[in-house]
């Protein structure tokens, strides 16, 4: 079963051989690749501010970010030759995978961002490793514990107390949506990574990040023609624009590199247990740049949350 979680839920890393001496480079690489990450949600709210709407900003940042991981992927298969495994049947099986965990997985999330604080977004996005435990016991017959109960029912209690504070603000039914969506969110990435780890044993992280994200990229930009008129594109502001770069390269292309990085310096369990940065970086963002209040209920809530998840991750991988 995974034990092993990434910093950011819309990032595959795969474990690598670790040295002796793990350099303080590694650790701060991985801590400022979970940082910009976790300003996704941040810049998104200001994007929404400037009337982007969520199939215009997904398309956006799909569209300026696949290049780079298909540019990568086509250098990886030019040195390494194209992989036996690559046929037609693993090809459809990675788009499909694409589609779920950064398709759908990240509509989900945008438009859950709608509704909800960031910091409340990031807090669910954060337990999806409990959710690729109970779905993988469920569906994909891996070995289940019960202490994966307990550390859904401490962070669950985390997130219902942070759900009442933003309920306060946007009302029941808005905080319900937002909730639900990004919940939904979570629930596709997790069912992503099991999916996942078979495409990526056969072609390796690199091509299959390159497939899977140009099939995503696809969908999201055939959903904006669906729903929307290309002379959207022309109503956006200065402003939007800047914000769907900064989400395809700060939230999307750099850190994606800098955990990589990280990965060749640091163990794929320390790169995790820095990644709990992330939800609180996301708080402090959020006070600092969108006037968030800060109260004694998200801090609990964060507490909560990062100890459900910490305590479960760090018990499976004893």
């Amino acid at each position: 079963m995974p034990t092993t979680t990434p910093a950011d839920p819309e990032v595959v890393t795969t474990p690598t051989r670790v040295r002796a001496a793990a350099p303080w480079g590694g650790y701060a690489l991985a801590a400022a690749g979970a940082i910009l990450f976790s300003s996704k949600g941040v810049l998104i709210k200001f994007a929404y501010a400037e009337g982007v709407d969520t199939e215009t900003l997904l398309a956006l940042r799909m569209g300026l970010s696949v290049p780079v991981y298909l540019a990568i992927g086509l250098m990886a298969v030019a040195r390494s030759g194209r992989p036996a495994a690559l046929d037609g049947r693993t090809l459809a099986a990675s788009l499909a995978v694409g589609l779920l965990g950064y398709w759908f997985a990240s509509y989900a999330d945008f438009l859950g961002l709608a509704y909800i604080s960031a910091p409340f977004e990031r807090l669910i996005l954060f337990t999806y490793p409990l959710f690729t435990v109970l779905l993988g016991a469920a569906f994909f017959g891996q070995p289940f514990r019960v202490k994966a109960l307990f550390a859904f029912a401490l962070s669950y209690a985390g997130l219902a107390l942070v759900f009442t504070k933003d309920m306060e603000a946007a009302g029941f039914d808005a905080t319900r949506d937002g909730a639900a969506l990004v919940l939904a969110s979570a629930l596709a990435f997790a069912l992503y990574q099991l999916f996942a780890k078979g495409q990526i044993a056969r072609l390796g992280p690199k091509l299959f990040t390159c497939i899977a994200m140009t099939g995503a990229a696809a969908a999201a930009i055939l959903q904006f023609f669906v729903v929307r008129d290309l002379g959207v594109l022309s109503t956006l502001t200065t402003k939007a624009w800047v914000y769907a770069a900064m989400i395809a390269v700060l939230s999307t292309i750099l850190p994606s590199f800098l955990l990589s990085a990280a990965l060749h310096r640091i163990s794929a369990q320390a790169n995790a247990a820095i990644g709990t940065v992330s939800p609180i970086a996301t708080l402090v963002l959020a006070a600092l740049f969108l006037g968030e209040r800060v109260t004694a209920i998200d801090l609990a809530g964060a507490a909560l949350v990062l100890a459900g998840v910490g305590w479960f991750t760090w018990a499976e991988r004893r």
